[in-house]
Order: structure tokens, then C-alpha cells, then sequence
């Protein structure tokens, strides 16, 4: 990417001057290594990509795929958001199971066997539609919103708050981790279906994945001040976005997976990138 287009690109984002840093030790050191990925397998290659809330995700995975195209290689950002099940079913897992699953994030809110399907036509002869999620109707965009894009594609770049993480173990779920858990699952109900969701089809989701690069906070601390510049943008963009304690209490779903990950996956993934507390990368 020359410097006049990621000039544009941090313009059109509204995004800060220091993100060039962020290029130069994220988005081009995870392009190279996706391209050598694929040349030494000689097949679509699939890049996870982990990072908490307001982590800087999806804005990487767009670049590293324009990096990606720079080198000759075709490539498909994807992410984990544009999975989740529709409003009505969310809202039926909230009769059915527990209230707390209609709010959109946690494993168990996105549809797995969609995810999976568009992976494996991402790596076949012909064209895949990449599908998209409307935030602000709350449910999947219609089909012919999709992009689709001509298959097989060199990369895939899957990106998401908890691609690649792994389930924690029963007794870890007995005690709850903030008032939420406390209040709402006192019986440890949504969080064992959630917990059990993580351990079973979304492992078998992760499983197509060949490489997992994490975006580690300093802490699960900063994750609400992250996420509140998101919403700020948001309002700023459509006028819409939650307030204070609507932020506070949507972060406190995420709030034990995100620190069990926070706490278990930098012994496991390919490449751990810390960031410091304004999303830098330490060098």
C-alpha cells in the first residue's frame, strides 16, 4: 500500500496518524505471513484473527487483504460479527434456554454451520457471497446485500472477539466473574450453554483454521473505553450507538471469555501482538 493510498485509507477511516505504525507491525507482517502460509501449502490458507472489542480487528483484516492483493494474492476478509443468527432466533434461544441470549456476541448467538459452509466455498471452484450483518436492525442483511467474490480465493482472514478460542473447564464456570453473571445467571445457566457452544461446533468451525494471530489487550480494563469509541463513532456516523451503562453492561457478556483468552491463547497462537492501552502495537 504506497503512502498516498493509506493516507486515504486513514482519512476515509477517520482513523489516527499513529495506525501507520500499526501497518508497519501488524497488517504487513501478517500479509507476508499469510503469503508464505499459502505458498508453502499450495492451497487456501484460513488466518484467524483474535481480538477483543474495539482491538482494531477489522479495520487490520481489510488492510492485510489490500496488502495481500498488492502481492499478487487474492484474499477474503471475513468476519465472525456477520454470522450471527438472525433477531428471531437469538430470540427464541432467549424462551427456549435463557434471556441473556438475545444479546448478539457470545458462542451460541452466531450460526456456526453458515460460518463453516462459506469457508469451505471459499476454497472451491466458482463464487461465494460473503454474508452481511445489519447492527442496526439487529438482524442478517438480505441475500442479495452479500458480496460475493470469485473462488477459490489464496487467504482467508477470519476475524473475530473469540476465533480460536477453546472452552474453559466446568469448575472455572461455578463462580460469576461480575454483577451480570451474578444478577442474571445465578444458576450458571447461560454461561454453561455458552461455554458448552464454544467446546463443541465452534471448535469444529476452528478447526478449518491454519494459522491464529491474537490482538492482546493490556486487560480486560481498557476493553469498555474501546468499545465507547466505537459507539461514539457510531453515533457520530447514524446518530444511533448505546449510552454509558448500555456499553458497561453489553462488555460484561464478553467479560469471562475475554480474559480466560487473554489468559490462555498467547500459549497457543502462531503470533500473540501485544497492544497497549491506545490499541498500539508494541514493537
Amino acid at each position: 500500500m504506497s503512502a498516498d493510498d493509506l493516507a486515504r485509507f486513514i482519512a476515509d477511516e477517520g482513523l489516527p496518524a499513529s495506525f501507520e505504525r500499526t501497518v508497519a507491525l501488524v497488517c504487513e507482517p501478517l500479509a507476508a505471513r499469510a503469503s508464505r502460509l499459502r505458498q508453502a501449502r499450495r492451497r487456501t490458507v484460513v488466518i484467524g484473527l483474535c481480538g477483543a472489542q474495539g482491538s482494531g480487528k477489522t479495520t487490520i483484516a481489510e488492510v492485510s487483504r489490500r496488502l495481500l492483493a498488492e502481492r499478487g494474492l487474492s484474499a477474503a476478509a471475513l468476519s465472525l460479527d456477520d454470522f450471527y443468527l438472525t433477531h428471531e432466533a437469538r430470540r427464541r434461544l432467549a424462551r427456549e434456554v435463557h434471556p441473556l441470549l438475545a444479546t448478539r456476541g457470545p458462542p451460541g448467538t452466531h450460526d456456526v454451520g453458515l460460518a463453516g459452509a462459506v469457508l469451505d466455498q471459499l476454497k472451491a471452484p466458482g463464487r461465494a457471497a460473503l454474508p452481511r450483518f445489519d447492527k442496526a436492525t439487529d438482524t442478517r442483511a438480505p441475500r442479495a446485500a452479500w458480496p460475493a467474490v470469485r473462488t477459490p480465493v489464496d487467504v482467508v482472514i477470519f476475524e473475530g472477539w473469540c476465533i480460536g478460542a477453546v472452552a474453559q473447564g466446568q469448575a472455572a464456570l461455578a463462580q460469576p466473574v461480575n454483577a451480570l453473571e451474578r444478577d442474571e445467571d445465578p444458576q450458571g445457566i447461560w454461561r454453561g450453554y455458552v461455554n458448552d457452544q464454544l467446546g463443541g461446533p465452534y471448535q469444529d468451525l476452528f478447526g478449518r483454521l491454519d494459522d491464529l494471530v491474537l490482538l492482546a489487550a493490556l486487560g480486560f480494563e481498557v476493553i469498555a473505553d474501546w468499545r465507547s469509541e466505537q459507539e461514539a463513532k457510531l453515533r457520530a456516523r447514524t446518530g444511533g450507538g448505546m449510552s454509558a451503562d448500555e456499553i458497561a453492561r453489553f462488555v460484561d457478556h464478553y467479560e469471562r471469555l475475554t480474559r480466560w483468552i487473554l489468559s490462555e491463547m498467547p500459549a497457543r497462537a502462531g503470533w500473540t501482538v501485544q497492544l497497549d492501552e491506545r490499541r498500539q502495537p508494541f514493537a
